[in-house]
């Protein structure tokens, strides 16, 4: 099944369709699904997957899902549009996980970090 992350603005940013590898919509792989936790492919800890959505780790809401579950987190924007998928790149090996930090309480807000700031630093 295919998900489709979506920013703050409601524009597709991601998509995964095997619920674990994470793919902008340029085909680049961003990040994969370890169970409830994001990792960057380097190794590194990005925040936690729950709800239908992609907590980062102040707790705040990064992206979201037309699967996130009603009365959490921030208020959704109308979604765009989802644009044309570009061929995927070869994913990176996985890096060593790093340690994950306990989970903070959750927001209603925002993540103060754009997906690009968060995602492709690690790429």
């Amino acid at each position: 099944m295919k998900t489709i992350f979506y920013n703050s603005e409601g524009i597709p940013y991601a998509y995964t369709e095997d619920t674990i590898n994470i793919y902008t919509f340029e085909g680049t792989p961003v990040a994969y699904i370890d169970i409830d936790d994001i990792y960057a492919f380097s190794g590194a800890h990005l925040g936690f997957f729950e709800d239908g959505y992609f907590w980062d780790h102040n707790g705040d809401v990064l992206l979201f899902t037309d699967t996130t579950r009603f009365g959490c987190g921030p208020l959704k924007p109308k979604k765009s549009l989802k644009p044309v998928r570009a061929l995927k790149t070869r994913k990176p090996l996985k890096g060593t996980k790093e340690s994950k930090p306990l989970k903070p309480l959750k927001s209603r807000h925002w993540s103060m970090y754009s997906p690009e700031d968060l995602l492709k630093i690690y790429v």
